[in-house]
């Protein structure tokens, strides 16, 4: 689908944008509730670097963390009210939604059942693990997700060091979708987040890609993945679910 040229004797991409995803599932784009922008500016700008880089929806995902950000969704979707009347008032045609980027944690697991998460889709629940320690009972609150009807989408397995590829299957086989970031196939978190990465995708495992946007210094970079052979990959797959969104 996405053809090769050569150039000056190299073999080189021809630059492919995001429009081909449509939507972003993975960003940090509300102002003042975690660590993405702190205020609406910084927020418009963001959204208007994404709209350039080809995407046409949005579905930004704030941190629910119950020691650091105890965002509940009255706080996401009223602060998601207020971007939406902002990019209003500056004529920025976006489609964007909210849903949430939930860290497994004991608080978390005690919530199953007993209330609605926010979710995107075909009712995706975004997870996301802690980066230093492998977390305990996963399978067992994977299932009980599923059981209440979610469908698992884990954020950026990529970034977490304590597992290899034989662990990702064991995910997959249990129906969990994996989203990696876009910025891993550059080698921005480190060489191994990389390495992960392009064994990931040279296995069909990638269901989703997301920007995992915070600041502006993310947004000026995911334009260099426009020539990487691993989006390129990613693209012709026929396995990311981005544009069904």
């Amino acid at each position: 689908m996405f053809k090769w040229f050569l150039r000056n004797k190299k073999e080189k991409l021809e630059p492919l944008d995001f429009s081909i995803l449509k939507t972003d599932i993975h960003s940090h784009l509300i102002p003042g509730i975690d660590d993405g922008p702190s205020d609406i500016e910084n927020s418009v700008l963001l959204i208007k670097k994404l709209k350039k880089l080809g995407y046409s929806k949005l579905i930004t995902t704030p941190h629910v963390m119950s020691d650091v950000y105890q965002n509940s969704p009255q706080i996401i979707l009223n602060g998601l009210s207020e971007l939406r009347k902002e990019l209003s008032s500056q004529s920025i045609d976006i489609d964007i939604s909210a849903a949430a980027e939930y860290y497994i944690d004991f608080n978390f697991e005690q919530r199953i059942g007993k209330e609605d998460f926010l979710t995107f889709g075909d009712n995706y629940i975004l997870l996301e693990f802690s980066f230093s320690q492998q977390p305990t009972n996963i399978f067992e609150i994977i299932f009980k997700l599923q059981l209440e009807g979610y469908n698992i989408v884990l954020a950026h397995p990529e970034r977490y060091g304590y597992y290899r590829l034989r662990d990702y299957k064991k995910f997959t086989d249990r129906g969990v979708l994996l989203q990696v970031n876009i910025l891993s196939l550059i080698g921005y978190y480190s060489s191994q987040v990389q390495n992960i990465v392009e064994q990931l995708i040279k296995n069909n495992m990638v269901s989703f890609l997301g920007t995992d946007c915070h600041n502006e210094h993310h947004a000026n970079l995911y334009n260099k993945c426009y020539t990487n052979k691993y989006w390129y990959e990613l693209a012709d797959s026929g396995k990311l679910l981005n544009n069904c969104l």
